[in-house]
């Protein structure tokens, strides 16, 4: 399973805004004891701080969120 896979199912949060049709933005994703940043495609646009759940990988480091939980957290915590 390669590292793009293994981010499916995972929650994270928005750190740079994912603008929908119009490109993507980066989410940070807890794993592997650390954390990674993957490029994060989205049908609409989520600002930064929004809690994220991916489900779908691209390959290459990217992936595809929708938006999940309560709104905007703090991505650093």
């Amino acid at each position: 399973m390669t590292s793009d896979q293994s981010a499916v199912g995972l929650s994270g949060v928005i750190i740079v805004a994912t603008r929908g049709a119009d490109g993507p933005g980066e989410v940070l994703l807890k794993m592997g004891g650390g954390t990674e940043a993957y490029l994060a495609y989205s049908e609409e646009p989520l600002p930064c701080g929004s809690e994220v759940l991916v489900f779908n990988s691209r390959g290459d480091r990217s992936v595809d969120v929708m938006q999940f939980g309560g709104g905007e957290t703090d991505p650093l915590t």
